[in-house]
């Protein structure tokens, strides 16, 4: 038992090196993000079966969304880490406030899943609590408020 324990430990162990050295300290809301992709993929299908909708092309596409939503999130972490370096190392100007647009998309997409998965439940018959999705709403609307102010502040 003891043996199985090390190998699971240095699995683990592994695993979040990995996973911290590729999307940093902050890892784990990656990592949630993309549980939620396939609690996501797995309450569609599952939708589309109860309804007798299934369908390998729509798969495909929402397979491709979700790549497609992981592209954004590249872009929206990328592009403000290299006009920060930009503005440290050629301009000598702090525009490390750019990192939000990274963290408001990251945000945006959490709240856009856990409601698709709240949806699919609904669709699907499972009473789902009221205040999910009304707590989710307003999680949407303070997050979108959020970015609007930043847009202001830039303008």
């Amino acid at each position: 038992m003891m043996n199985f324990m090390d190998k699971y430990n240095a699995a683990v162990g592994a695993a979040i090196a990995v996973f911290s050295a590729i999307f940093g300290v902050y890892w784990y809301l990656f990592m949630g993000y993309l549980v939620l992709n396939v609690i996501d993929w797995l309450t569609g299908w599952y939708k589309a079966r109860k309804m007798g909708k299934e369908s390998s092309a729509v798969g495909w596409k929402g397979a491709a969304k979700k790549v497609g939503y992981w592209v954004i999130i590249l872009v929206a972490f990328m592009m403000p880490t290299l006009f920060v370096h930009l503005g440290r190392d050629m301009l000598g100007i702090n525009l490390d406030f750019l990192m939000l647009f990274g963290w408001f998309t990251l945000a945006s997409l959490l709240v856009n899943e856990i409601r698709s998965i709240l949806e699919n439940l609904v669709e699907c018959g499972y009473n789902v609590p009221n205040f999910l999705i009304k707590g989710l709403a307003v999680t949407e609307k303070l997050i979108q408020a959020e970015i609007n102010i930043t847009d202001d502040k830039k303008s």
